[in-house]
């Protein structure tokens, strides 16, 4: 074979060799700068924040976050000092601006509390508080049982007066357990409208009040009638309500006509039996009839 041709396409093949490696190069770094994910800083926990926790500078952190950006997020670390949390938040997880406290709010149980919303302590014991599980984060009922207005000692009323209500603490504690282990206080402080609140107050006064504990994925609100004490004993206490007892008054005698007065039946009187004597003197003649009258009188005709 010709030395010249072999020597062409020796050169030829290292050529397109040389070309093939070079645009394999550029496209695989076009491919690799398009591939990878813009970043965006995001203001990120450093540690474990819990309900409450006023934010400092050694509790945020700022990272570059691949991908979407969640809604509400902050860039900047001045933007969540000095805020407290209302929610838990955990290490590496965005901060939220819904889960903090209003700028100046400062922490504790007020930064808990939404705009629009009042805290109100009720004082429970080991029946209220359901033997110590109304703890933070729980959603009961308030009962209310007592006597209306008007009614009769014997007339207490048990009724729903408030459902779906949030527990914002117990007693000084307003932390979460997630192991919902029960807490022994005396006094807890419920999530309610200014309404509510007021409600409440009156119950707390003027009534028992009753803390019923829910599932919180149940929202739905129930329509009761509420209970009657006397409806507790069925029909006989059903018919006590109904007709109370009064002093019964034994009604009078009649008057009973005295009997008519029935004249004596006249007496029939016997007639007398008359007799006559016959009187004869020398030529004449006489008789005498006498007659018995009643009474053995006697009653003499002469003729």
């Amino acid at each position: 074979m010709n030395k010249r041709l072999v020597s062409v396409l020796l050169f030829a093949l290292v050529i397109s060799a040389g070309a093939s490696l070079l645009l394999y190069r550029l496209l695989n770094g076009k491919l690799s700068a398009s591939a990878k994910p813009a970043s965006t800083p995001v203001v990120v926990a450093a540690r474990n924040l819990e309900v409450g926790t006023l934010i400092k500078d050694v509790d945020v952190k700022v990272v570059d976050w691949s991908g979407p950006v969640p809604p509400h997020t902050f860039v900047k670390k001045d933007d969540v000092m000095g805020r407290g949390a209302v929610a838990n938040m955990y290490e590496g997880e965005p901060i939220l601006d819904n889960r903090l406290a209003a700028q100046g709010a400062g922490a504790g149980l007020a930064a808990t509390i939404p705009p629009g919303m009042r805290a109100v302590a009720v004082r429970v014991n080991e029946v209220v508080g359901v033997a110590g599980f109304v703890v933070p984060g729980t959603k009961v009922d308030v009962l209310i049982a007592g006597n209306p207005p008007g009614s009769s000692g014997g007339n207490t009323v048990s009724r729903t007066l408030l459902q779906n209500i949030e527990v914002l603490s117990a007693g000084q504690n307003i932390q979460k357990d997630a192991e919902g282990k029960p807490i022994q206080v005396q006094v807890v402080n419920l999530l309610v409208t200014p309404e509510q609140a007021e409600v409440m107050n009156l119950a707390s006064n003027e009534s028992r009040i009753q803390l019923v504990l829910r599932n919180p994925l149940d929202t739905e609100t129930t329509k009761t009638s509420g209970a009657l004490l006397s409806r507790l004993y069925g029909a006989q206490g059903q018919a006590t309500r109904e007709e109370p007892k009064v002093a019964r008054v034994a009604p009078r005698p009649k008057p009973v006509a005295p009997p008519p007065v029935v004249a004596p039946a006249p007496v029939a009187q016997e007639k007398p039996v008359p007799f006559s004597v016959e009187l004869i003197t020398g030529n004449k003649r006489s008789e005498t009839k006498f007659t018995e009258a009643a009474g053995g009188q006697k009653t003499v005709e002469v003729k």
